[in-house]
């Protein structure tokens, strides 16, 4: 939607495209902006393999960016999406990078993955029961309000067709379980020090899937003195279903600031 400098916005693990709904419809006033929605997941390309990995999903990821043309983008990435942005990074992809709580910040062997690896583990009875009932578990307001803290700070400024989504997607991912093992059995993101492409990170204060405090240590460190480093207050993983204005507003000023090097003729 909308035209302008190319936008691309990357999901979260177990959410879709309609993670980024209310921003996208911000950004598109002066921008181009393209969400995919990853393989495996709701609304997303199948899968037929136990492989569903970063360098899988960024895959499939280029393949749509070269139908559409675009041979680089602004990557803006959300927990795993911020993950994969840093791999589109790598392969030239990427103008700027705003990666948002990204996911991925630890080391082959650490404790952190698993962490996170049984945080999603342990909503498998969720999963489960909203796969068999459907529409009766993504509109129960109760189980909304059980949900929710888990990825928002202000689960009052979640709209209710952005939660009913949010459990729609994932208790609808095939891509659940492979998805966790590859996260557990691989490392993490690959060493950062090297990009030249301008990056924004944005961390938030209340994240409940990667805590500042355990998974931020990798990005703040390894990234170069070049890179933005925002941390959000009172807000938590997901922020753009807490305040899709403000997470625009941010993406915006970065691809503002984009000057590309143009080659002497």
């Amino acid at each position: 939607m909308g035209s302008g400098e190319p936008v691309l916005l990357l999901q979260p693990f177990l959410l879709s495209a309609h993670a980024w709904r209310r921003t996208a419809e911000f950004l598109a006033e002066s921008h181009e902006v393209f969400v995919p929605t990853f393989a495996g997941h709701w609304g997303g390309p199948s899968i037929d393999s136990w492989k569903v990995d970063v360098p899988t999903l960024a895959d499939v990821v280029e393949a749509q960016l070269d139908e559409l043309g675009w041979e680089t983008c602004h990557i803006v990435g959300n927990s795993l999406g911020g993950w994969v942005a840093f791999e589109l990074e790598q392969r030239g992809r990427a103008r700027t990078v705003t990666a948002v709580a990204p996911a991925g910040g630890w080391h082959r062997h650490s404790l952190p993955k698993f962490e996170v690896g049984l945080k999603f583990l342990s909503l498998a009875p969720l999963i489960g029961l909203g796969n068999r009932l459907g529409n009766l578990v993504a509109e129960n307001k109760l189980i909304q309000r059980a949900v929710l803290p888990l990825v928002s700070k202000n689960t009052k400024a979640v709209s209710s067709d952005d939660a009913a989504d949010l459990i729609r997607a994932g208790t609808h991912c095939a891509a659940y379980l492979p998805v966790i093992w590859s996260g557990i059995s691989r490392g993490g993101i690959h060493d950062l020090s090297e990009i030249e492409t301008p990056v924004r990170l944005v961390l938030c204060e209340n994240d409940r899937i990667v805590p500042i405090s355990r998974f931020a240590g990798r990005f703040v460190d390894e990234l170069p003195a070049h890179a933005d480093r925002i941390t959000l207050r009172d807000i938590g993983h997901c922020p753009q279903l807490e305040d899709p204005a403000l997470i625009a507003q941010l993406i915006g000023e970065h691809v503002a600031s984009y000057q590309p090097v143009r080659k002497a003729v």
